[in-house]
């Protein structure tokens, strides 16, 4: 047989310089684990990196645009190219806006495609979060990269908010009016904090140079250290999260190496997102400026909307009644506080201390790189159809106006609705989730025991007609029968011959226990096909 030629030794010049490079870093030693690193094949593993190529487009756009945008409030006389403009005084920022619109070769598409990536980018994620939330990714040894999740969520939102205010046009314009009169209504320190924002009386000529400092620097810069922290190194430390089925364990991941695998649909998964925000950017108008005009602090435009992921502010604001207190002499506006300042902080730190709470509901302290199946814990699901609900309400409130005006209806009617939709629609959606949860373990259950209907009815000897049900296999089933850590694990055992257990001899320990067991009683648990499920013997079911 004719020997098989040996694969050629890399050039000396190559190797050297690899060698040299591994003998100073220990590049080869992580290069060879990282190449053969396992990720889960699951089409919801790639809502994150959704997100990240969205902000690689952002910061490659945000450069183009920097080089044509002059951030200043300073007065000048428009003579570009859009006519209906030309004559009228602005701000040097709202006029390079329309420069780049109008006058830069390709600057309008890029001032879209920076819009549109910044409206994919919160999206994704907003959607990657929820997804770790209903999965429960957020539990040990992941907390740490839920915060750093929370905290570019905040980051983003703000840097958005900080970015389309930039141009200075009418709609932008109107938007820091609202963010001055927040930080105004700030009890004792407000005036403070609006001169040192502002430098002076609203609107000055300070803000617009800050915000650029601040949009461009800061909070990029703050971003390029969390990301790759939250995506990369954390998440290469640990093992990747995966769903329950067949071959997927808590100490195994069943995917594709990194490289050549995983490099490659990467690598095409970023020219998708990149090719849909371009083709968003190219047919889809956003942001209009040159429509709204330069900003006048007498001026007002009526149907104006910000970015969807600051509707459910302005709906928070639009909502709040008009309440104050006015005490010692001085006025606390809550109409503005509570929904500009109570609103995001109940959520932002609900989000932020959930892992925590719920850990010392359940008692559970593993380490978890099996997710749940969100119908399997219940309460968790529940809390958070409730929480999107809330959300929901508070963005849809955000266009009562226009909500009014195209179906014909006063605008006092969809104020109201939505008051008492924050209320009762986040219950209502914790309920609705909840049933539905345990519907779909209940038809798991016969899935398993019983198997699939077919729909084929067959006459027995004695005369009973049955439907013909197919067992499924193996591989169908895993997700229901493979074993896997229970989401929670009972804290005390019931009253025994009248005795009181420690745990519930104080208030928050009978909270706690109390919560404990609502917690566990519906979990679902992996089923067997004899009717009896796992984890019966080390943890039984406790009755609430």
């Amino acid at each position: 047989m004719p020997e098989t030629p040996a694969d050629p030794a890399p050039p000396k010049a190559l190797a050297a310089t690899g060698r040299a490079v591994d003998e100073r870093f220990g590049g080869a030693v992580f290069a060879r684990k990282a190449l053969r690193k396992a990720f889960p094949d699951h089409w919801s593993f790639l809502l994150g990196e959704i997100a990240m190529y969205s902000f690689l487009v952002i910061v490659l756009t945000g450069v183009f645009l920097t080089l044509f945008f002059v951030p200043s409030a300073n007065e000048t006389v428009y003579d570009g190219s859009y006519g209906p403009l030309k004559g009228v005084r602005m701000s040097e920022a709202y006029a390079s806006a329309l420069r780049i619109s109008f006058d830069v070769r390709g600057g309008l598409l890029m001032r879209q495609i920076h819009h549109w990536a910044t409206d994919i980018f919160m999206a994704a994620i907003a959607v990657h979060l929820l997804r770790n939330f209903f999965t429960g990714a957020f539990r040990k040894p992941r907390e740490l990269n839920w915060l750093i999740g929370i905290v570019l969520f905040m980051l983003v939102m703000v840097n958005g908010l900080f970015g389309y205010s930039l141009p200075d046009d009418l709609l932008s314009g109107t938007g820091i009016r609202i963010l001055e009169g927040v930080l105004a209504s700030v009890p004792i320190a407000g005036s403070y904090l609006v001169m040192f924002v502002f430098g002076g009386e609203f609107p000055g000529t300070d803000i617009i140079p800050r915000l650029y400092i601040v949009h461009i620097l800061l909070i990029p810069g703050i971003l390029l250290a969390l990301i790759p922290l939250h995506a990369v190194v954390l998440t290469w430390r640990q093992t990747h999260t995966q769903f329950p089925g067949k071959g997927s364990t808590n100490t195994t991941v069943r995917g594709y190496p990194f490289f050549p695998v995983f490099i490659g649909k990467t690598t095409a998964y970023f020219l998708w997102v990149f090719g849909v925000t371009a083709l968003l950017a190219a047919f889809f108008q956003i942001n209009p400026i040159w429509l709204f005009g330069p900003y006048d602090p007498g001026a007002i435009s009526s149907g104006s909307q910000p970015d969807w992921y600051m509707g459910w502010l302005e709906g928070a604001l639009r909502m709040m009644p008009a309440w104050e207190i006015n005490a010692w002499g001085h006025t606390v506006p809550m109409s503005v506080l509570v929904p500009a300042l109570g609103v995001p902080g109940l959520l932002f730190t609900g989000l932020a201390a959930y892992p925590f709470l719920e850990r010392w509901v359940t008692g559970d302290h593993r380490v978890h790189h099996l997710l749940d199946r969100p119908r399997d814990v219940p309460a968790r699901t529940g809390i958070g159809a409730g929480g999107v609900v809330f959300y929901g309400v508070l963005w849809a409130a955000g266009g009562n106006d226009v909500i009014a005006d195209r179906f014909d209806i006063p605008l006092f009617w969809t104020t109201w609705f939505f008051r008492c939709a924050i209320i009762l629609g986040p219950v209502l959606a914790y309920v609705f989730a909840y049933r539905v949860c345990l519907g779909l373990q209940h038809r798991d259950l016969g899935l398993v025991r019983h198997g699939l209907e077919t729909g084929v009815i067959r006459r027995l000897p004695d005369g009973e007609y049955i439907e013909v049900e197919r067992h499924l296999p193996a591989e169908e089933t895993a997700p229901i029968t493979d074993d896997r850590p229970p989401a929670a694990v009972p804290l005390t055992r019931p009253d025994t011959k009248g005795v009181t257990p420690p745990d519930t001899r104080s208030p928050a320990g009978r909270v706690r226990v109390a919560l404990n067991r609502y917690f566990i009683h519906d979990l679902g648990k992996p089923d067997r096909a004899d009717g009896s499920t796992r984890h019966e013997e080390e943890h039984p079911a406790i009755d609430p």
